[in-house]
């Protein structure tokens, strides 16, 4: 195996998961796995789901051809075969799985790769000894995997965005990877990245499927194996902060979402409308301009991580070196910006700017306006003004 491999691995995967995806789509409608149109969507028609089945048809014929056949091979791949199959389930059932059904489908998926050796068993961190979990490494593997699972299938709510997030950051993680030597890791990005890719043809707005819960589940467990496999396991000083960089965005969307049901005392697993896609239709943004601000958000930071791998910041003996210091500075500058830019100045201040055009052609008093956008920054629930 060599980093050629790793683009092999890619154009098979995208190949595989373009030309499969609409026969997804097709077995989606036999079966009558449509997603309807519903109060806290940004969808207007039924829609087929199943798209996962092709990211996974995608990744499996990358990964049988160019990842050495081993136990971590066969794990991840029959893991992620078992999330996928499991989230179909739950994508083809009018009410979905029970949320604690669905959750122990998720452990149950996430445990095959984990016993077959794909877990973490230290942690190196900046200017302390690596960290031993030892018997720990196993339970917070498979919360870990559970997590970004999750992570992932709540960035999944208007057309492309987790399909084109989870593109950036596997690719993000397989250049990473490859330079690490962890070539059986790069390739299985690659083959994620591909197959993402090949999907998004068909899934960027105007979407003629989404890929439901059997390809967010799907992506969410990819992902984790690779960090796992890619960064987590090697002795880079600054491996930890890899997957948090670059699953940030998806990270703090499911952080803030979270914080939110817990703070109004609402179930962890209920819908809503706080995920940060919603809050920015509500400021009147379309799918495309969302999703293309999210994009460029995740590129920010999988750029922050690129340099964090391959400025020379440092000298061997932890020496920093002050020009590359302040070119890491810079791109840490720019994610930071990016980040205030999205959360804060978009979401809430051009939200009220919006809201109070909205608002004031109505018979409302300043203060009663005022009162009404305070509430909707802080709930993320609004009414129609017509």
């Amino acid at each position: 195996m060599d980093d050629l491999d790793a683009l092999w691995a890619f154009l098979v995967a995208g190949g595989a998961a373009l030309v499969l995806t609409p026969v997804a789509a097709r077995f989606a409608r036999h079966i009558g796995a449509i997603d309807l149109p519903r109060e806290r969507g940004l969808h207007d028609r039924p829609t087929p789901s199943l798209g996962g089945l092709a990211i996974l048809a995608g990744v499996l014929a990358a990964g049988l051809i160019f990842l050495p056949w081993n136990d971590e091979t066969r794990g991840i791949l029959v893991g992620a075969t078992a999330i996928a199959l499991i989230g179909a389930v739950d994508d083809a059932r009018d009410e979905g799985l029970h949320p604690f059904v669905k959750l122990a489908g998720q452990f149950a998926a996430a445990a095959i790769p984990v016993f077959a050796d794909v877990r973490v068993e230290n942690i190196t961190l900046p200017f302390v000894d690596p960290l031993d979990l030892g018997d720990w490494g196993i339970p917070l593997t498979l919360f870990g995997l559970v997590a970004v699972m999750n992570v992932v299938n709540f960035t999944d709510g208007v057309d492309g965005l987790a399909a084109g997030v989870c593109t950036i950051a596997a690719i993000t993680f397989a250049v990473i990877a490859l330079s690490l030597d962890r070539i059986d890791a790069g390739v299985l990005a690659a083959a994620t990245a591909g197959a993402c890719v090949g999907f998004l043809r068909h899934n960027f707005h105007p979407a003629s499927i989404f890929m439901g819960d059997s390809g967010s589940n799907l992506l969410g467990l990819l992902l984790g194996c690779v960090a796992i496999q890619g960064v987590l396991k090697t002795a880079a000083v600054v491996a930890l902060f890899f997957p948090l960089v670059i699953l940030a965005v998806p990270a703090l969307d499911a952080g803030f979402v979270v914080a939110k049901r817990l703070k109004y005392r609402r179930p962890v697993y209920s819908a809503d409308r706080w995920h940060f896609h919603h809050r920015f239709a509500n400021i009147g943004f379309s799918a495309t301009r969302t999703v293309l601000y999210l994009y460029a958000w995740t590129a920010s930071l999988a750029a922050l991580a690129l340099a964090l791998r391959f400025v020379p910041y440092s000298d061997d003996d932890g020496t920093l070196n002050v020009g590359w210091t302040l070119v890491i500075l810079t791109f840490f500058v720019v994610a930071v910006a990016a980040s205030v830019y999205l959360v804060y100045t978009l979401e809430i201040l051009k939200f009220r700017r919006f809201r109070e055009r909205q608002l004031e052609t109505g018979e409302l008093s300043a203060e009663e306006i005022e009162a009404e956008i305070e509430r909707e920054v802080e709930t993320g629930e609004f009414e129609a003004v017509e």
